[in-house]
């Protein structure tokens, strides 16, 4: 028996602004779909949500959602005007009786409900809104970007709740291991056109590029057809011109379909140039203390920070990540201990807080207005890394359009304010980058980007991240701050750190289903690609496999001839220690091919 669908979209079109968001969308969710929502920033995401939640009427086509059928949606930045606390906010659409359900998230999703709204931060706004849904359970849930904002023990609950819950959703989110673990079908927007796969997002990548390399064949077709009839039509149209208007007439029409086509969005054109290089170390901490009241952020740390290295932060929010990341670089004092700065330092800051933009003025003023950038006597210019560079087409290598640079900051999406401080901060040079809480509403492709950018720096990383993916890819050791004061380093990205730790890989709870979709029971997969470690590990390894080899006949030598009857002890050592390098040479190649696979 067929099942009747939770929302069916049909014929959607709309516009803003005179450029199509969508045009003829249909869109079907069943009961059970396990949906990812991606795409670029800016292509549609949120807008195609809220036409789904119905908060945004299309300028034509149909939006069905049967009788009964509930649907709920969380935004990005609710609104909660109107109530006291979080907590009345978030149970303001439950029966009587069931507030214990809003209770119940909070304790999950880290926020109090008695919090006043007036003094709550936008993360706990976030948070409320997201308890909100979670304890109304509807038939249908959309969810944009529910991740932004939580730590990642928050983000596992999130993950293990939506994991067993039988609600369906859809889901935006720029968390990959998110994604991959809760996934089942796949929505991408690309140019006003969405196409949808069934399976999760852990292929999406592989489909997009098979996508876009079809459509590279068919351009590539279409212009060769153009080429050629276009030489035709100087060539021989004149012996036959009657005969052969509508051979004209079928190439105009051809170069007008080449002209409609939309061209893909480029990734931005972002680069990190080093500075002078700084000295070899470049943070040395010693018996750090800081406490504020009943909380301890540290006691008894010590950390070297050595140049190249790549340092994450990790921890529940509230434990001290960011202040212990400003004890290391000297602009918050420790109660107790030192710290002590390499040489030749040159430091750029990007803050969760985008503080150094300034919302009210243009994307313009806020780089001209930079005193590090601002070109003396040149309004329209600015500084790039020591070059002067006009202002519209730095930002246009960031992605921005014309349309933008004059437009206030704040009327930018989350990406794109990210974005922003990223063209500040690499628009000077520097050899210690501060990445605090980077990868907040940036799109897939430009974290792919950041991700190279970081792997070719020639400097130092201190990076605070709740994204177990980007950790994973980037950093080269984990810096674990549980509570209590307990900070403690270990090697390597996150999941390194939970392998040390005995957690290592976990399974997800099992997926309850209606009784006509299969029991489900998904792992969380290894990060696809390598860390920075292992891609370093990488490199070294046929360095080390050569020197193995070169020891290897190095012994076999010795023990040639008549070393036996000269020396058996020495022998036997010289048997033994052939035994082991052998054996660690076969372990080295092994671990060199299972590396060189993943890459």
């Amino acid at each position: 028996m067929a099942r009747i669908p939770l929302l069916q979209l049909s014929r959607i079109s709309l516009t803003f602004g005179g450029e199509p968001v969508f045009d003829n969308l249909d869109l079907v969710v069943q009961p059970g779909d396990r949906v990812a929502l991606v795409g670029r920033n800016g292509s549609g995401k949120s807008t195609l949500m809220k036409v789904m939640a119905g908060l945004v009427d299309a300028d034509q086509g149909d939006r069905v959602v049967p009788p009964g059928v509930t649907v709920g949606y969380m935004e990005q930045d609710p609104d909660l005007s109107g109530w006291a606390t979080l907590g009345d906010y978030a149970a303001s659409n439950l029966p009587e009786g069931e507030e214990y359900r809003v209770a119940m998230a909070a304790e999950g999703l880290k926020f109090r409900p008695e919090t006043p709204v007036t003094s709550a931060s936008g993360g706990e706004k976030r948070r409320a809104a997201l308890a909100k849904l979670m304890a109304e359970a509807p038939e249908l849930m959309l969810l944009d970007e529910p991740t932004n904002h939580l730590d990642i023990q928050a983000i596992e609950w999130l993950e293990a709740e939506l994991a067993s819950t039988r609600t369906a959703f859809v889901l935006i989110s720029h968390d990959r291991a998110f994604l991959r673990a809760l996934t089942r079908a796949t929505l991408w927007i690309d140019r006003g056109q969405v196409r949808r796969r069934e399976s999760g997002f852990d292929g999406f990548e592989d489909w997009r590029e098979a996508t876009w390399a079809e459509e590279d064949e068919a351009r590539h077709k279409l212009d060769r057809k153009i080429k050629a009839e276009a030489r035709w039509a100087v060539e021989g149209i004149s012996a036959r011109r009657k005969r052969n208007q509508g051979r004209v007439r079928a190439l105009a029409d051809l170069r007008a379909e080449r002209g409609a086509q939309i061209r893909r969005q480029g990734t931005a054109a972002m680069e990190l140039e080093a500075g002078p290089q700084s000295g070899k170390r470049v943070i040395e901490a010693r018996g750090l203390k800081k406490a504020f009241g009943d909380l301890t952020i540290c006691h008894d740390f010590d950390l070297r920070v050595l140049r190249g290295d790549r340092v994450a932060f990790v921890g529940p929010n509230g434990v001290g990540k960011t202040t212990l990341l400003k004890m290391l670089t000297g602009e918050v004092q420790p109660d107790e201990g030192t710290v002590t700065l390499g040489t030749n330092l040159a430091v750029a800051v990007f803050d969760q807080t985008r503080a150094q933009l300034d919302p009210d003025a243009s994307l313009w003023d806020n780089l001209t207005n930079d005193p590090s950038m601002a070109v003396s006597g040149q309004s329209d210019q600015v500084m790039v890394r020591g070059v002067p560079r006009h202002v519209v087409g730095y930002l246009k290598d960031f992605l921005f359009d014309e349309r933008q640079v004059r437009a206030p900051v704040r009327s930018l999406s989350g990406g794109e304010k990210a974005r922003l401080l990223l063209a500040r901060i690499m628009a000077r040079e520097s050899n210690l980058l501060i990445l605090d809480e980077p990868t907040n509403d940036l799109d897939v492709e430009t974290l792919d980007l950041l991700q190279d950018i970081l792997g070719d720096y020639d400097g130092t990383v201190l990076l605070v991240s709740h994204d177990r993916d980007f950790i994973d890819r980037v950093a080269t050791t984990t810096i674990a701050l549980e509570g209590n004061g307990q900070a403690m380093a270990y090697p390597g990205g996150w999941s390194d750190y939970r392998r040390q730790r005995g957690e290592g890989a976990v399974e997800t709870p099992t997926v309850k289903t209606t009784a006509s979709q299969p029991v489900l029971k998904q792992s969380v997969k290894k990060p696809v690609g390598l860390t920075f470690t292992e891609r370093k590990r990488l490199d070294l390894l046929p360095e080390v496999i050569d020197k193995l080899e070169t020891e290897i006949a190095r012994v076999t030598e010795l023990m040639s001839g008549d070393l036996f009857a000269r020396d058996p002890v020495k022998f036997g050592k010289a048997s033994q220690a052939l035994t082991e390098l052998q054996a660690k040479l076969a372990a080295t190649e092994e671990e060199w091919m299972s590396l060189a696979e993943r890459d």
